[in-house]
């Protein structure tokens, strides 16, 4: 499996009274369809996946599987902190027909490469699902190296990419330039698409599409294509509202924004709460041209 492209992490939504709201993400992934995105990624950070009870994940995968109806590619984000639990949700995804899981390495624990080697192993002795490294120090507490993240390609044939969220272009290239092949990266920040595209890497894993799929796509094809004029042009347009994205804790801005363009409720679930009044003024500020097209 290879994976290229723009893949949304796209949000979750939640009614009035708390619940998945199934009408406004099957909205959503029609967008994100109609837009001409790659993938999108269910249960992800942006999807506030560590809020959401194994049923609800499961709901929103099948439902997510049924919509697209092979169409674009679905990810499961299906990472813990416990390697027994990984691999049950990422059995569970492969159940539910996901084409790959998202498996953000061990927060908390800070295993060592030889037992993040091994959690990806197990995984991988479980189930014949491809899988996605993802690096976020930033979430985790520990950066993952690019020997690390080597090694465990290595060992397990089934990881067929990494999404590096370390913001490290140097630690990046490190990984694509001695990666075997088969094996892709994926931005794992936004502004770093293009950079990232123009040092190898084959696509992007974003937040910033859940409402400009149009916008970034087109950054993201150009930069594929060597179209650097084209790409630069957008990425510059776009530097605005990938700052905004990440005033506060994602997904409290993108969420936000989804709310004032009618697309969901401005619902979240504890700890995160509404953005800041602040923050809604600036969020309203650098809307108020915007337009996806």
């Amino acid at each position: 499996m290879k994976i290229r492209g723009l893949h949304t992490a796209i949000v979750t939504p939640f009614t009035n009274s708390g619940e998945l709201d199934l009408p406004a993400f099957e909205r959503i992934i029609d967008m994100q369809v109609d837009a001409g995105v790659d993938g999108i990624v269910v249960c992800g950070s942006t999807g506030e996946g560590a809020t959401l009870t194994t049923d609800e994940k499961q709901t929103l995968w099948r439902t997510a599987v049924e919509r697209v109806a092979g169409r674009i590619t679905v990810t499961a984000g299906t990472g813990t902190n416990d390697t027994r639990s990984t691999v049950d949700l990422s059995v569970k995804a492969r159940q539910c027909g996901v084409d790959a899981v998202l498996v953000v390495t061990p927060y908390y624990n800070k295993p060592t490469s030889t037992g993040l080697v091994a959690h990806f192993r197990a995984i991988a002795d479980a189930t014949d699902v491809p899988m996605i490294i993802y690096n976020v120090p930033g979430r985790t507490g520990q950066n993952v190296s690019a020997e690390t993240q080597l090694a465990v390609a290595e060992a397990c044939p089934s990881v067929v990419a990494t999404k590096e969220a370390s913001a490290n272009l140097e630690q990046m290239c490190q990984i694509m330039r001695h990666a075997r092949g088969g094996f892709t990266l994926l931005a794992g920040d936004d502004v770093l698409t293009l950079p990232a595209i123009a040092c190898g890497a084959g696509g992007v894993i974003a937040v910033i599409s859940n409402y400009a799929p149009k916008r970034f796509g087109r950054l993201v094809r150009a930069a594929l294509e060597g179209d650097v004029l084209t790409a630069r042009a957008e990425q510059m347009a776009l530097m605005p509202f990938f700052t905004a994205n990440f005033i506060e804790s994602n997904p409290i801005p993108v969420k936000h924004i989804m709310h004032v363009l009618g697309h969901i409720q401005c619902e979240y679930r504890l700890p995160l709460t509404k953005a800041s009044n602040a923050t809604q003024e600036a969020l309203g500020s650098i809307m108020q041209d915007f337009v996806d097209a």
